[in-house]
C-alpha cells in the first residue's frame, strides 16, 4: 500500500469503528492518530472514492507523493468550509479564510462583485469569496492540485427521486431507523464521554435531544416577549429529563460580541442569529467541548415557508432568503456592476433541475448555496472560534438519502411542514412537541438596532469613511431613516451593510 500524507483536517469521522475495521486500525488509538489513520490508508486503498466511504463533518487534504497531487476534500453537505487560493506557484488552503488573507503570498483586494451578491442575499453565495482571488470549495467537491494548476472536481450533488411506492408512515420508521444508527456510532466514541445539546423550541432540536446521548441542553433566551423560546426548551428538557441551562443576552452583550463574531467568521454575514449562536457557544465551553446541533432538516426535507409557496415557471428561485431587492441594492452601490445579476451563482444548478418538482427544485438550490453559504457558514466558524466540537447528526448523509426518495405531497399537512420527520420525531416526543409551528431561531436585533441606547455606534459605521467608498449615502439615509422611523423591516438590511462594513474596517483599515 503506498504511502500518503495527511497534511490538513477538520472535523469528524462518525463511522469510524466500521472504516478501522476495514482498514485494520485499531480503533482505541487516539482519535487524532485513527483520524490520520483512516484519511492516509483510505486514500490509499479508495483513492478519491474515499468520500464514498466517510459519514461525519470533514475537510481534509492528503498529498500523494507518487502521483506527486495533493488532494482537498470538503463533505457532501458542506458542514465544514475549506477556502484555497493558488498563489506564486503555490496552493493557499485552510478552513479558516483569515489565515489565506494573512498569509504574506497573498495581497489582500476587495471582491465588489461578492459585495453585490452579498446586499441582495445577506450571505457569501456561491464558491467566491469576499477577497479576489481567494476561493472556496463547494461542498461536495475535491479539488486536485499539480503544482500549477488547482482543477476541480463534483463528486456529489444532492439529488431527489421520490419513491411513491411508499407510504408516510414508511418513510417515517426509515428516518427513525437511520437516526438511530446515527446516534448508535455517536454513543459509540468512548474518547468523547460527554456531550451537550443546543436546544430552541422547534422539533429538530428536540428530536436530536431526545434521540441522542446529550446530558444537558442549552439554549440562548432574551428579556423581549416573542423572541424567547428557551420556556419551550426547558419545557422539553423537562419532558425528557434531562438538564437544561439558559444563557440570558443582554443587548449591550450582543453587540459587544458583532466585531468578534464577524471577525471569526472570515466574511461578513447579515444573519443576526451568527451572533447570538457565538454567545451559546461560549456559555456552553466553560462545561463542555463537543455540542450537538440540529442543522440540516429545513433543507432535506422542506422545513420554510419559501418551500411552499409557489413561484412562476418563468422565474429562479433565489434560495429562501434574500434581504434587498437588485433594484435596491442598483440604488445603493456607487459601482454597481450591470452585467453581474443575482442569479448568476443560481443559474447552473437551476438548469440541472428542470425535470424535477418545485419543492425539489428548491431544496437542492438551498442545500447548494444557503445551507453552506449562510448556516454551516456559521455554525461552523463560530463554534470553532469558540474551542467546541459541534456535531449535526441530522446533516448526516444517510439521512437525507430517504430525504431525498420523500415525495412532495407526504412533506405539508394544512400549516404544518416536514410533516414525515415529524411523524418520527413523535416516537420519541409528545405530539405537542413533534408537531410544533416553527420558530427559527429569532434574535431582538431588530428592535435593539432602532433604540437609539444602543444604536449609536452603528450609525457611526453607517456614515462613516468606508461607508462613502462603497454607498450612495442619501440613500443609505432614507433607509436609516425609515428604519429608526419605524419601518421595523428594514432591519435586516441595517445588519447585513453594518457587518459588511464592520468586517472592511477589520481587514482593510
Amino acid at each position: 500500500m503506498k504511502m500518503i500524507e495527511l497534511r490538513y483536517f477538520s472535523g469528524y469521522i462518525r463511522n469510524y469503528k466500521k472504516l478501522c475495521e476495514e482498514l485494520m486500525i485499531d480503533p482505541s488509538i487516539s482519535r487524532e492518530a485513527r483520524e490520520e489513520a483512516i484519511l492516509t490508508r483510505g486514500f490509499a486503498q479508495w483513492g478519491v472514492g474515499i468520500v464514498d466511504h466517510l459519514y461525519g463533518a470533514f475537510v481534509f487534504a492528503v498529498y500523494d507523493p507518487e502521483a506527486d497531487r495533493l488532494y482537498c476534500f470538503r463533505d457532501h453537505v458542506g458542514q465544514k468550509h475549506l477556502f484555497y487560493a493558488p498563489v506564486e506557484g503555490d496552493l493557499l488552503y485552510s478552513g479558516d479564510i483569515n489565515e489565506i488573507a494573512d498569509d504574506p503570498k497573498y495581497t489582500k483586494k476587495l471582491n465588489k462583485r461578492m459585495l453585490q451578491l452579498y446586499l441582495f442575499y445577506g450571505y457569501p453565495i456561491g464558491t467566491e469569496t469576499f477577497y479576489e482571488g481567494v476561493y472556496k470549495l463547494a461542498p461536495g467537491c475535491y479539488l486536485e492540485w499539480d503544482g500549477k494548476t488547482a482543477e476541480i472536481h463534483r463528486y456529489w450533488k444532492p439529488v431527489f427521486e421520490p419513491d411513491t411506492g411508499k407510504t408516510p408512515e414508511q418513510f417515517a420508521e426509515e428516518i427513525r431507523t437511520v437516526v438511530d444508527e446515527i446516534f448508535s456510532e455517536e454513543r459509540g466514541d468512548d474518547k468523547i464521554p460527554y456531550k451537550e445539546s443546543f436546544l430552541s423550541g422547534g422539533v429538530d432540536s428536540s428530536y436530536l435531544f431526545a434521540a441522542g446521548d446529550a446530558q444537558c441542553a442549552n439554549t440562548v433566551g432574551y428579556e423581549e416577549s416573542g423572541f424567547d423560546e428557551s420556556a419551550l426548551a426547558r419545557r422539553t428538557a423537562e419532558i425528557l429529563g434531562k438538564d437544561f441551562r439558559v444563557k440570558m443576552i443582554s443587548p449591550e452583550e450582543y453587540f459587544a460580541r458583532i466585531p468578534e463574531t464577524i471577525d471569526k467568521l472570515g466574511q461578513p454575514l447579515g444573519d443576526a442569529s451568527a451572533v447570538a449562536f457565538s454567545i451559546g457557544c461560549a456559555a456552553v465551553a466553560e462545561h463542555a467541548k463537543v455540542v450537538y446541533s440540529g442543522e440540516g432538516i429545513d433543507e432535506f426535507f422542506g422545513g420554510y415557508n419559501a418551500h411552499k409557496r409557489e413561484i412562476p415557471r418563468e422565474w429562479t428561485y433565489l434560495t429562501c432568503s434574500h434581504i434587498m431587492s437588485e433594484d435596491f441594492v442598483r440604488s445603493l452601490m456607487k459601482d454597481f456592476d450591470s452585467d453581474l445579476s443575482v442569479a448568476d451563482p443560481i443559474t447552473p444548478i437551476w438548469n440541472e433541475v428542470q425535470d424535477k418538482a418545485p419543492l425539489a427544485q428548491k431544496l437542492t438550490v438551498d442545500i447548494s448555496l444557503w445551507l453552506e453559504g449562510d448556516i454551516y457558514l456559521n455554525t461552523d466558524r463560530t463554534s470553532t472560534a469558540c474551542g467546541i466540537e459541534l456535531h449535526t447528526p441530522f446533516s448526516d448523509l444517510r439521512l437525507f438519502n430517504v430525504a431525498r426518495r420523500i415525495p412532495a405531497e407526504y412533506q405539508f399537512k394544512d400549516e404544518q411542514n416536514k410533516v414525515v420527520f415529524r411523524m418520527a420525531a413523535a416516537s420519541k416526543l409528545p405530539e405537542e412537541v413533534a408537531f410544533r409551528k416553527k420558530v427559527g431561531f429569532p434574535v431582538p436585533v431588530r428592535k435593539w438596532l432602532a433604540d437609539s441606547r444602543f444604536n449609536k455606534p452603528i450609525e457611526e459605521k453607517l456614515f462613516g469613511r468606508s461607508s462613502e467608498m462603497f454607498f450612495d449615502q442619501a440613500e443609505l439615509k432614507k433607509l436609516w431613516d425609515g428604519f429608526v422611523g419605524g419601518e421595523e423591516q428594514y432591519w435586516g438590511r441595517i445588519y447585513a451593510i453594518y457587518a459588511f462594513l464592520l468586517w472592511y474596517d477589520m481587514k482593510f483599515e
